[in-house]
């Protein structure tokens, strides 16, 4: 399998101005998504999809490539994981380099446990009928018990599927999980058939403790914490 990373760093953030490069430890946020590419000797390329010229020169500076600068109308707040992928996908292609699989790894989860990368592409090497492989972790707080506020003041629960599940007990409660921004791995049939994910897609289940999603100043306090432990 040829093996590319995507790194998506855009240069819009509103919860942190700068925040794919603001200092993590003293070092850029993003420089720990290039380095944990980089130590895979899995990976052929690494490389971050950005449309800001100081990232780029960031993270060349820590060993990833910038083949391109990302369009402008793929760098909005709204735009999703496709179009990213496929803009990569197609400019790698008209230069006939062609990947098997697309790593996607998120700047704002830089504490990754060891080995995600090789799991999720030995997962994919051994059953071809998967489309993708993406990080997740079990939910502390279940949604079965959430609620939402009704504009005339009343609140109902948010799932609807059963009859009171608020009010189940902790025993009958499903296994649920949430997507994590550690890792995904994408087979490039996948992406040509206009899907981030496609219709398989398998969970790698990784533990609390070494999730950290950085959206705010304090997120990065707390990454801090956990790296001095």
């Amino acid at each position: 399998m040829k093996i590319v990373t995507i790194i998506p760093a855009r240069s819009g953030s509103k919860s942190i101005p700068g925040k794919n490069i603001f200092p993590l430890n003293g070092i850029p946020l993003i420089a720990y998504s290039i380095d944990y590419s980089l130590k895979s000797s899995l990976v052929d390329r690494t490389v971050v999809s950005t449309d800001s010229l100081e990232i780029a020169d960031i993270s060349r500076k820590y060993g990833a490539e910038v083949p391109f600068i990302r369009p402008a109308e793929y760098a909005m707040d709204e735009t999703p994981d496709y179009p990213v992928f496929r803009h990569a996908l197609d400019f790698f292609e008209e230069k006939c380099q062609i990947y098997d699989v697309y790593l996607l790894l998120r700047p704002t989860s830089p504490l990754r446990p060891d080995g995600l990368i090789e799991q999720a592409v030995e997962i994919l090497s051994k059953d071809p009928k998967i489309s993708s492989v993406r990080s997740i972790a079990k939910i502390k707080e279940h949604p079965y018990r959430s609620w939402e506020i009704q504009s005339h003041g009343n609140m109902t629960g948010f799932v609807k599927i059963v009859n009171e599940p608020y009010n189940l007990p902790r025993q009958q409660l499903p296994e649920v999980y949430f997507q994590t921004g550690d890792l995904e791995a994408i087979r490039r049939e996948t992406l040509l058939k206009g899907s981030i994910s496609g219709d398989y897609i398998f969970p790698l289940i990784i533990d609390h403790e070494n999730i950290v999603d950085i959206d705010y100043i304090s997120d990065f306090k707390k990454a801090e914490g956990k790296m001095k432990r």
